[in-house]
C-alpha cells in the first residue's frame, strides 16, 4: 500500500479555525476513510501520511464524508425552538445516507425537548396576548397588570424553569455516539448538575446570539444538496474544499456569513478593509471542519478532594488568562474565558494517540496543578513533554472589535529538549507573585504598579522560554527592582518585598560583565558575617524600610491607615547609582561614629568581592553605575546562608589586570572595614568621614590630601604626592568606595603605593 505525504497548506497553527481544521481532517480521515492515517506539524503546515492522495482526499470529503451531528439543543439559537428553522429543517428532512446520524440526532433531541418546548410555547402564547395590535395600549396594560394574567404567566414560567433545569441531565442520559462526543466537548455538568462551558466552544456551542451548530448546519446546506438522495456537493463545493485543504485562492468565499471567534481576520467590522467597514467572509468548509476538530477537545468536571464548591471545568491545556508576553496585552484582556495552549507536534501521530494526549492535557508544577500561563511555561521549560510536543500556540479568548469574543493568537512557546537548571529559580517567587498580582488588580492600584507588574510578567515569560540567556534574567532583576521602588512610595507594599532568593540566581544572571560582578558584591556586603554565613547588618535596610527580621516591610498606623515607616537609614532611592552608593557610605559612617568606630563597616560576603579591573573601569567611567545599582537592589534578597553553603562561582574573564588610578588606591586604603594583615602585624588605617564628603561634592584634591595624611600617620610612605580629577570623576571615586574588596586586594593596593611594605 502506497503511503502519501500530503502537505495541507490550508491548515496552520493560526488562526484557531485553521488549527482546529487540521485536527478535524485527521479525525474524519481516521474514523471514516483510513484508520492508519497519521498527522504532524512541520513548520507552520499540517501534514498527513495516508493511503489517500490529493484527489481521493477531496473525493472523500465531497462524496463520502458523513458530518458529525453538531446539536446544541439546549441553546435557544440552535433551531429547535423555532418552527421550520432554516438551519435545522433542511437537515431534518434530508434523505441522503451521509446525513443519517444528523437525522437520528435531531429526532432524538426533539423527543427529549418536547416538555421544554411545550412549556416555552405556553409562555410565548401568554405573552402574545399583550402584543395584539387590534387592542389599545391601555387595554394591553390592563391585561398585563391583571392578577389572572400574572398568575398564568408565573405558573407557565415556573414550569419552563423546571423543565429547563431537568433538560441537561436528561440530554446526557438520552444521547449517545457522536452527539455525546459533541456534548462532552461543548459542556460538562458538575456534581450539582450545574453546566460548565469550555471556552473553546463559547457558552455551550454559542457566543451570545451566534450559535455555532445552527450556522454549521447552514454551511452544510451551502456545500451539499440536502434535497438529493445522495447529498451531492454543489457547484462551488469543489473549489471551496481545495481552498480549505491546499490553501488555493478562492473567489467564491461567502460574504455576510459570521465566523464566530475562530477567524478574527475575516470577522469584518471597523477597520477590517480599505473602507471604514468590512463584511465577514468565510469558506464554508473551514467552519464545518473546525467544529469537527473541536470534538476532539473533550472536557471534564473536576473537584479538589475535600474542597467545597471547588468544581471546575478541565479542558485540554486550558488556563486562566494573563495579559502578558504579547504586544496588545491589556488588563481588560483578563476575562473569565481564560486562554488555551494548543499543542504542535513533529512526530507522525494517529488520531487515537492525539486523543489520548488531549485527554491528558494538563501540566503540573512541583505539587500543584498548573492553572496560570506562567506556571504552564515554567512546567514546560523545566520538564518538557513526553508526547513529542515541539511547541504550544497560545490563544487568548479576548474581547476585541467591540464586545466580540475572539480567539486571539498571543504567541508561540517552544518546548526545550533538555531541562533547564535555571527555571527552578522562579519557584522562589511563587507566593510573592500571587500577592503582587492581587495588589496590581486592586482598583485603587497605581498605574505605575500595574505597568511594572505587566513588565515583570513579560520578562518572566521570555526568560522561561530562553532560560540560557543571562540578559533575560537580568531583565527580571531590573523589573523586580522597579517594583520594590514603587512599593517604597506606598503603592502595593502589602505584597511585601521580594522573598529570599536562592544562590542559583547569580548563575542564571551572570553574563560575564563587570556590571553584574559589581552589582553582586555590592548587594551581598554587610557589617560582618557569622561562621554560618549569616550577615550582620546587611545593606538591604538602606534600600527598603524593613522590620527586624528583614523579610517584611516595617509599617505603622492602625487598621485602614497602615503605611510604611519613614526611617532615616533608608537612603537609597534607585534614581542615580552614584548618589545611592555615596549615600550608603555616608550613612554607614554616621552609624559607625555613633558606635565610636573609625572604620567603614562594609565587608564583602564570603568569596565575592570587587576585582581590580572592574574597579578600574568603574572609576574611569566605563561602567554603567546606574545599571549596577539597579541590579544590586533585587540581588540584596539573595540568601546569604545558602550562598555560603552553596557557593556559585562568579569569575572575571582571564585578561590582563588593569590597575585603578594610584590616587584612588590611596583613598580606598583609608576606607577599609578592617586592618590590613601584614607578616606578623596589622596595619590600622582609620576612616575620616570628611574624605567621603569631599568626594561627594567633587573635590578630589582635598579628599586625596586627607587620605595621604591618614596613610602617613599609619606609616605608609606613598609614591603619590597629589592629584586632581573633574568633579564628576571625583563623585565616581566616592561611589566606587561602596564596592568591598578583600584582604588580598587591599595588600596589593598597599604594595603598589609603598613597595617597601611588600
Amino acid at each position: 500500500m502506497t503511503i502519501n505525504n500530503l502537505r495541507l497548506d490550508g491548515c496552520a497553527p493560526t488562526p484557531l479555525a485553521f488549527y482546529l481544521k487540521a485536527i478535524g481532517i485527521l479525525r474524519l480521515v481516521s474514523e471514516q476513510a483510513d484508520p492508519s492515517v497519521r498527522g504532524w506539524w512541520n513548520g507552520d503546515r499540517f501534514h498527513l501520511a495516508t493511503s489517500l492522495n490529493t484527489t481521493t482526499l477531496e473525493h472523500f470529503l465531497l462524496r463520502d464524508y458523513e458530518p458529525t451531528p453538531f446539536l446544541s439543543s439546549w441553546n435557544r439559537g440552535s433551531g429547535f425552538f423555532i418552527e421550520n428553522d432554516p438551519g435545522l429543517k433542511p437537515l431534518e428532512s434530508a434523505t441522503a445516507k451521509r446525513f443519517n446520524a444528523f437525522n437520528r440526532g435531531i429526532r432524538n433531541s426533539q423527543s427529549l425537548l418536547k416538555g421544554l418546548k411545550d412549556a416555552d410555547g405556553a409562555v410565548r402564547a401568554i405573552k402574545e396576548e399583550t402584543k395584539d395590535s387590534s387592542i389599545s395600549p391601555a387595554e394591553r396594560k390592563r391585561i398585563r397588570d391583571s392578577y389572572e394574567y400574572q398568575q398564568r404567566l408565573k405558573e407557565a414560567e415556573k414550569r419552563f424553569k423546571h423543565e429547563k433545569s431537568d433538560l441537561l441531565p436528561l440530554l446526557r442520559k438520552g444521547v449517545r455516539g457522536q452527539i455525546r462526543e459533541w456534548m462532552d466537548a461543548a459542556m460538562v455538568l458538575d456534581a450539582e448538575g450545574i453546566p460548565k462551558y469550555p471556552s473553546l466552544l463559547g457558552t455551550g456551542g454559542s457566543d451570545g446570539r451566534f450559535d455555532f451548530t445552527n450556522n454549521a448546519m447552514k454551511r452544510l446546506a451551502e456545500i451539499f444538496d440536502l434535497e438529493s438522495d445522495e447529498g451531492n456537493p454543489k457547484l462551488s463545493a469543489t473549489q471551496w474544499v481545495r481552498g480549505s485543504l491546499w490553501g488555493q485562492a478562492s473567489l467564491c468565499s461567502l460574504g455576510g456569513k459570521p465566523a464566530g471567534q475562530y477567524l478574527p481576520g475575516t470577522a469584518g467590522g471597523a477597520n477590517n478593509s480599505n473602507g471604514p467597514e468590512a463584511d465577514s467572509a468565510i469558506n464554508p468548509w473551514d467552519f464545518v471542519l473546525l467544529l469537527e476538530g473541536a470534538v476532539a477537545f473533550t472536557s471534564h468536571a473536576t473537584k479538589k478532594m475535600g474542597a467545597a464548591n471547588a468544581s471546575k471545568t478541565a479542558s485540554p491545556f486550558s488556563l486562566n488568562s494573563c495579559a502578558a508576553a504579547y504586544a496588545s496585552a491589556s488588563s481588560s484582556d483578563e476575562g473569565s474565558r481564560g486562554e488555551q495552549w494548543m499543542p504542535l507536534w513533529a512526530n507522525p501521530t494517529t488520531y487515537q494517540e492525539l486523543k489520548q494526549m488531549l485527554s491528558e492535557g494538563r501540566a503540573q508544577l512541583n505539587a500543584k496543578q498548573v492553572q496560570e500561563p506562567l506556571d504552564m511555561a515554567r512546567a514546560v521549560a523545566r520538564l518538557g513533554t513526553a508526547r513529542g510536543i515541539t511547541s504550544f500556540q497560545r490563544y487568548g479568548y479576548i474581547e476585541r472589535n467591540g464586545q466580540s469574543n475572539l480567539a486571539v493568537p498571543i504567541g508561540r512557546f517552544a518546548v526545550k529538549r533538555q531541562q533547564s537548571v535555571h527555571v527552578v529559580c522562579l519557584d522562589d517567587l511563587d507566593a510573592w507573585l500571587m500577592r503582587l498580582r492581587r495588589e496590581a488588580r486592586n482598583p485603587s492600584s497605581s498605574a505605575r504598579l500595574i505597568q511594572a507588574e505587566r513588565n515583570l510578567l513579560d520578562a518572566l515569560f521570555r526568560a522561561t522560554e530562553s532560560p540560557e540567556l543571562p540578559h533575560l534574567w537580568q531583565k527580571i532583576l531590573l523589573c523586580l527592582g522597579q517594583i520594590e521602588a514603587i512599593m517604597r512610595t506606598g503603592s502595593g507594599f502589602s505584597a511585601q518585598p521580594i522573598p529570599k532568593l536562592r544562590p542559583e540566581w547569580a548563575s542564571a544572571c551572570n553574563d560575564g560583565s563587570a556590571e553584574f560582578r559589581l552589582a553582586l558584591c555590592f548587594a551581598l556586603q554587610a557589617k560582618g558575617f557569622r561562621n554560618s554565613g549569616q550577615p550582620i547588618d546587611a545593606v538591604r535596610r538602606h534600600w527598603l524600610p524593613l522590620d527586624k527580621w528583614q523579610s517584611r516591610f516595617a509599617t505603622s498606623g492602625g487598621v485602614g491607615s497602615v503605611r510604611l515607616e519613614s526611617r532615616p537609614d533608608v537612603v537609597m532611592d534607585g534614581r542615580r547609582g552614584a548618589d545611592d552608593a555615596i549615600a550608603l557610605i555616608e550613612r554607614r559612617l554616621v552609624e559607625a561614629s555613633q558606635e565610636s568606630i573609625r572604620q567603614l563597616p562594609l565587608r564583602s560576603a564570603p568569596r565575592i568581592s570587587a576585582q581590580m579591573t572592574d574597579l578600574s573601569q568603574l572609576i574611569s567611567g566605563d561602567i554603567d553605575l546606574d545599571r549596577v545599582i539597579a541590579l544590586s537592589t533585587p540581588l540584596m534578597a539573595l540568601c546569604h546562608t545558602a550562598w555560603a553553603e552553596q557557593y556559585v562561582a562568579i569569575e572575571s574573564p582571564k585578561e590582563e589586570v588593569t590597575w585603578p588610578d594610584d590616587a584612588w588606591l590611596a583613598i580606598r586604603l583609608c576606607t577599609l572595614p578592617w586592618p590590613i594583615h601584614l607578616r606578623g602585624s596589622e596595619l590600622h588605617i582609620g576612616t575620616d568621614p570628611a574624605l567621603v564628603r569631599r568626594l561627594a561634592v567633587g573635590d578630589s584634591v582635598s579628599a586625596l590630601e586627607i587620605a595621604l595624611r591618614r596613610l602617613h600617620a599609619a606609616g605608609v610612605r606613598c609614591s603619590v604626592r597629589g592629584g586632581s580629577v573633574p568633579p564628576d570623576s571625583a563623585r565616581l571615586w566616592g561611589a566606587a568606595l561602596a564596592f568591598p574588596i578583600n584582604q588580598a586586594t587591599a595588600q596589593k593596593f598597599l604594595y603598589r603605593l609603598n613597595p617597601s611594605k611588600e
